[in-house]
């Protein structure tokens, strides 16, 4: 029985992931601002837990209605089956986002969803689920816009782009899901064994996301979901898909995946979370300055995320940056495609080289652009003087 489902993504990349669940099966899926409203059965769903490399959730709508007041939505929720799809053993969470809702407070909508969802089990089962802020086993959404109210359940547990191997004290600038996603705007060819160099790599999240596409190794394979908490669970389907996604894993190898930093900090953190994910022996990691990296073939991919100044160095020496950085694309890096993932509206100003395209992403809310330069013998500019 087809239901309909909610994927919410990092803002930019609503189109690419609409591609991406249509090749893992969904059915009618529609890009709108800042996700994908999707349909498919319950193993769709699984396979989209678990093989999707872009979906930051996959969220199973329940109910939907409109409303005037906070009582509106308490009835909506309450009127709601929760008892069939899980027990009141689950500790739950509720979270609301909305655009244009006229209530005041979403604090308060909160707690009334919640009551709604706890006095129901009280009158179903004669007991009401713990409420659990920090690590619920239910996670509860709803979405209000300016007239009506959608409910959904969580079925993804975790964020998806936490893939369950890095280590817990990592940071990464990078949330997994937008690295996967600017690595597919750049077109690199993971089939066809195409070059790939990260020369800031960081804590390494290009290098571990690339590796894992070029293996085939889908990106859930070392997590749990919600869903697996849910009464309908079938647990001996579920390892079904899970075996033929581990068949289509290929054996660690070394591949075509270069990365770089000049600092060493960096780079022993990107070695660790390549390790953790048992990765370590498919990248091969150098300490050098970007300005001056060599390519290590004659074409292929380059991809950035400058750290806007952080690592670098005041707004000043940004600006001295960016023209060494044009002049050294231009000298060493002919026939390569060269991408930079950045906030920094002054890149595409000071780099001294035309970017061929300019995408807009967003990482969390903060505006970016990833630039698009591709690199020829020689240069149609004129010689800086």
């Amino acid at each position: 029985m087809s239901e309909a489902f909610f994927s919410p993504v990092p803002r930019g990349l609503e189109g690419v992931l609409a591609e991406e669940l249509a090749a893992l099966g969904a059915n009618r899926s529609r890009p709108v601002p800042g996700g994908v409203e999707w349909h498919g059965d319950w193993f769709t769903c699984w396979r989209v837990n678990l093989e999707s490399r872009l979906a930051t959730r996959v969220l199973w709508r329940v109910g939907s209605g409109r409303y005037r007041g906070e009582a509106d939505v308490y009835r909506l929720a309450h009127a709601l089956t929760w008892a069939k799809w899980f027990t009141p053993d689950e500790t739950i969470r509720v979270f609301v986002t909305a655009r244009q809702s006229p209530l005041k407070s979403l604090e308060f909508i909160t707690l009334r969803i919640k009551d709604a969802v706890c006095d129901h089990f009280r009158a179903v089962r004669g007991s009401r689920p713990s409420v659990d802020t920090a690590h619920p086993s239910v996670r509860i959404h709803a979405f209000l816009d300016c007239d009506e109210v959608t409910l959904y359940l969580d079925t993804s547990g975790e964020p998806l782009y936490k893939r369950g191997f890095k280590p817990g004290t990592v940071q990464a600038p990078l949330k997994e899901n937008l690295a996967a996603g600017i690595l597919r705007l750049t077109g690199w060819r993971a089939d066809a064994d195409e070059p790939l160099v990260d020369p800031m790599c960081g804590s390494g999240t290009f290098l571990v996301e690339a590796a894992q596409i070029a293996l085939g190794i889908a990106p859930g394979l070392g997590r749990q979901f919600a869903f697996e908490r849910l009464r309908s669970f079938d647990a001996p389907a579920w390892a079904a898909i899970r075996k033929e996604a581990e068949a289509r894993r290929q054996p660690v190898r070394a591949l075509p995946i270069f990365g770089s930093d000049i600092a060493g900090n960096q780079l022993r953190r990107a070695r660790e979370n390549l390790a953790a994910a048992g990765l370590e022996s498919c990248v091969k990691l150098t300490k050098v300055d970007l300005l001056e990296c060599l390519p290590p073939e004659a074409g292929g991919v380059m991809v950035a995320n400058p750290p806007y100044g952080v690592r670098l160095g005041e707004e000043e020496e940004l600006v001295a940056f960016y023209p060494r950085l044009g002049d050294a694309l231009k000298q060493r890096w002919a026939g390569w495609r060269c991408y930079f993932f950045s906030a920094d509206m002054n890149l595409p100003r000071t780099i001294g080289l035309k970017a061929s395209r300019r995408t807009p992403l967003f990482n969390g809310a903060l505006e970016c652009r990833l630039f698009e330069y591709r690199m020829i013998a020689g240069s149609l500019r004129t010689p800086r003087q």
